[in-house]
């Protein structure tokens, strides 16, 4: 069953009913003030890092589900009754209930008891708050008494503090009002400069800061003790659990309405201004935002431009096939998806916590393949941010802080693959916008000062890492891990109390290789040669990586391969993994994926042979899962890979994001009805009339999909932070529909299923816009015939660069 549906011309994503599966959530802020919000008003907002600056607390293991953070009251102050106007925290049932997910923005609406009820929850382009504009309406025929009560449930900075240290944490609340407004000041005394406020747009009848006030002592937040009564306490938090909360007196006459508006915002104070007296917080830099965000106008305006930002963004490639289900994911969901998992790779979600994780490394990278075309200034900086956090010897810190952008080892370290993707991101970059200057630019490492070197020369001893580091059949060394970081071949734990993602083990003695890491220096390889025929800056000849990267590649057809299918690994003691051989984990899909993107085994036929296996092997209605047979049993040589159940997360599920690269892969060979009905069974918008069993949202992708061997077949988990979303961007609007940039120009070469007639995309690339019409009249899956640009033909697939800022017509046919 579906719980909403997709509303296309408002970009909006519509929840008709509240209890969804999972709390279904909603990304507001794109630069450093970050919030989620769900179908019920829950989630929480941090400032830039997710852990250090965390503004609202959150449950994750909470009953019910999703409350606490933020909440919202509606009370009939003749008879008691009251609401929440987003179902959450009251879960009292309403007369009709509406969530509207939009891009940078959600608005969820109500009625009860002829009180029409609707707030918006949005962040005001470059502020540092979030605006809930809440509106009643009494659409009865006599007049009402009600009470709008507020809640901001504040964290007290360091969440994983604020979960822990209970005997500080109970003393060190500290709470001013003024004038209505709600200054949360815990710790600012000390070492913070920092503070959050909460402010309200109406007169204020009422205000609380301490939660025990609010819920009393024995009460939850379904059933607040002030919300029964209808009156604030007016309590100061001293120590104990600081909140927020106003009250409003709203009388309205038939047909009346009223707004009121809530900020809830972050600031910061110079060290010696941060007081205007004793003890007293400094409120001026923040007085001014709090005047005009609480004038409607003024978030009339605010709106109107996220409005427009997203517009223009999304204008920038937008389809129109036969499918409209690939249609609203390519033009908004997964497009937006994308910014999202832009700016916070997997650091905080609702299966994030924010408490551990940073930006990582190779999630970053990934993350950038996807947004270039719309936003190059920040992928470009976001690169050498990475490349800031390589070690010298070509390797790299898995993550990096968001608040300091210094790289750490919280997670641990020494996954082989890592390098790697920074090659292959910066070749897309340059691709995408012709920019070789990038490769001049100079980048330190490891932070350090000093060690400036160009970006360049970061990709070859990128290079070099996995050259000096071969194993006994000359396949690269898998470190911890590659990809797969639950593939510990080298961990050997016995600890139950041992993160396998920080388990020490001897390097010197390391002999496990990685046919993955094999097909991805291949594919590495060849991507700094077409850089190096690019630019100057590039240390080697192209041909010099070429020959490196024929040369893994022969390794990879020769020890990597099995019969039918390319190996996964060889363990410590030279075993293969992921071979006919073992009794479980016989396949592999990352091998397949990545060995065939990279081109290896198209000449012997082995890649074709190696996707046939994938089908016969892997391919399930709910996608194609990591390998199979599943693990039945812990494995020490094998590591976290069979410490799951069989059927979820690494031991073989649909593990979605490598789900792209057999699409890639199919697509290259020309196999378009098989890499569209790959692309389909993962499809969220595909898959939203089982809602019932995927549970995640609908309009995003999510990490993993249970396996055939789970008794939950088919349940998603770990939505919106994932690598799946622009992975699958990258498939189905390069691979799939065919567009895709290079150094010579735009590409256009699909591979589409037979019985599609056509196809419209329109494509911004260096300055220009294409408007490109593909057409399909012998139902082929792939192959094109002719090519003509504004009338001109043109003579392969590559259309030519103009930079001119005009529109041009192009004309494909398929044959």
């Amino acid at each position: 069953m579906a719980y909403g549906y997709f509303d296309d011309e408002a970009a909006e994503y519509v929840i008709t009913d509240p209890e969804t599966p999972r709390p279904w959530i909603n990304y507001i802020g794109r630069e450093d003030y970050v919030g989620m919000v769900s179908n019920t008003g829950g989630g929480y907002s941090f400032y830039q890092d997710p852990r250090h600056r965390r503004l609202l607390r959150y449950r994750y293991n909470n009953a019910p589900r999703n409350v606490g953070g933020r909440g919202l009251y509606l009370r009939d102050a003749e008879s008691g009754e009251y609401w929440s106007p987003t179902w959450q925290p009251s879960r009292t049932d309403l007369d009709d209930y509406e969530c509207r997910h939009g891009t940078g923005y959600t608005t969820i609406s109500a009625r009860q008891d002829d009180v029409e009820s609707s707030v918006t929850y949005f962040v005001p382009p470059g502020e540092d708050l979030e605006a809930w504009r809440v509106t009643v309406s009494n659409d009865g025929d006599e007049a009402r008494s009600l009470q709008l009560f507020s809640l901001a449930e504040f964290c007290l900075w360091d969440a994983v503090d604020d979960v822990s240290n209970y005997q500080r944490n109970y003393n060190t609340g500290e709470i001013e009002v003024e004038d209505g407004t709600i200054y949360h000041k815990t710790e600012y005394r000390e070492r913070r400069n920092h503070f959050a406020y909460f402010a309200c747009s109406a007169d204020v009848a009422g205000f609380d800061t301490q939660r025990e006030a609010f819920l009393g002592s024995y009460s939850g937040f379904d059933e607040p003790e002030v919300v029964q009564t209808g009156e604030s306490q007016d309590s100061i938090a001293h120590g104990w659990s600081p909140i927020g909360s106003h009250q409003v007196e709203l009388d309205l006459e038939p047909g009346e309405s009223e707004e009121v508006i809530f900020l809830l915002g972050y600031a910061e104070n110079p060290e010696d201004e941060k007081f205007e007296a004793p003890g007293v917080l400094n409120k001026e830099r923040v007085t001014d935002t709090i005047e005009t965000y609480l004038d409607s106008d003024a978030l009339d305006e605010a709106f109107s431009e996220i409005q427009g930002y997203w517009d223009e963004k999304l204008s920038k490639f937008q389809v129109e096939t036969p499918d409209d289900e690939l249609d609203r994911m390519v033009n908004v969901w997964n497009q937006y998806q994308n910014t999202v998992t832009m700016n916070l790779a997997r650091s905080a979600s609702l299966y994030e916590t924010g408490l551990t994780r940073g930006i990582g490394f190779r999630d970053s990278n990934q993350d950038q393949l996807a947004v270039m075309h719309a936003f190059p200034d920040r992928a470009r900086k976001r690169l050498l941010n990475l490349a800031a956090i390589q070690h010298e010897d070509g390797g790299a810190y898995h993550q990096y802080t968001p608040l300091t952008g210094e790289g750490n080892d919280e997670i641990g370290g020494g996954f082989n693959d890592d390098p790697l993707w920074l090659i292959m991101s910066v070749a897309e970059y340059v691709k995408e916008t012709g920019d070789a200057s990038i490769l001049e630019e100079e980048v330190v490492y490891e932070n350090e000062p000093g060690t400036e070197e160009p970006l360049a020369d970061h990709l070859q001893r990128a290079l070099n890492y996995t050259l000096e580091r071969l194993g006994p059949h000359d396949l690269p060394l898998i470190g911890h891990a590659d990809w797969n970081d639950c593939l510990n071949l080298n961990c050997f734990s016995d600890d139950p109390d041992e993160s396998f993602q920080t388990a020490e083990h001897d390097v010197e003695e390391e002999r496990a290789e990685s046919v993955f890491i094999a097909g991805q220096f291949v594919y590495a390889a060849r991507e700094l040669a077409g850089l190096a025929e690019n630019s100057d800056a590039v240390p080697d000849e192209p041909g010099e990586y070429r020959r490196l990267a024929d040369e893994m590649a022969e390794r990879v057809e020769d020890a990597g391969w099995d019969g039918e299918w390319f190996r996964r690994a060889y363990d410590h003691f030279s075993d293969p993994v992921g071979s006919s051989e073992n009794d479980e984990g016989q396949i592999f899909v990352e091998p397949q994926g990545m060995c065939t993107m990279a081109g290896v085994g198209f000449e012997s036929g082995k890649a074709q042979r190696a996707l046939d296996s994938v089908r016969e092997r892997l391919a399930t209605e709910h996608g194609v899962v990591l390998h199979q047979p599943a693990f039945t049993e812990y494995d020490e040589r094998l590591g976290e890979i069979t410490s799951y159940p069989p059927g979820y997360k690494e031991n073989g599920s649909v593990f979605c994001h490598t789900n792209p690269w057999i699409m890639i892969g199919e697509a290259m060979l020309g196999n378009g009805e098989r890499a569209y009905d790959y692309y389909k069974r993962i499809c969220p918008a595909a898959r939203e009339e089982i809602s019932e069993t995927h549970t995640c949202e609908p309009y995003v992708y999510a990490q993993t999909i249970a396996g055939p061997d789970a008794p939950t077949t088919g349940e998603a988990k770990n939505s919106w932070l994932t690598g799946t979303a622009a992975w699958n961007f990258v498939a189905v609007t390069q691979y799939i529909l065919g567009v895709r940039p290079s150094h010579d120009g735009l590409v256009v070469d699909p591979s589409i299923p037979a019985d599609w007639d056509g196809f419209e995309v329109t494509r911004e690339f260096r300055g220009a816009t294409y408007d490109i019409t593909v057409e399909n009249p012998d139902g082929v899956e792939s192959g094109v015939a002719d090519v003509t640009v504004d009338g001109e033909a043109v003579s392969g697939t590559v259309l030519p660069e103009f930079d001119d800022g005009e529109t041009h017509e192009v004309r494909v046919v398929m044959g």
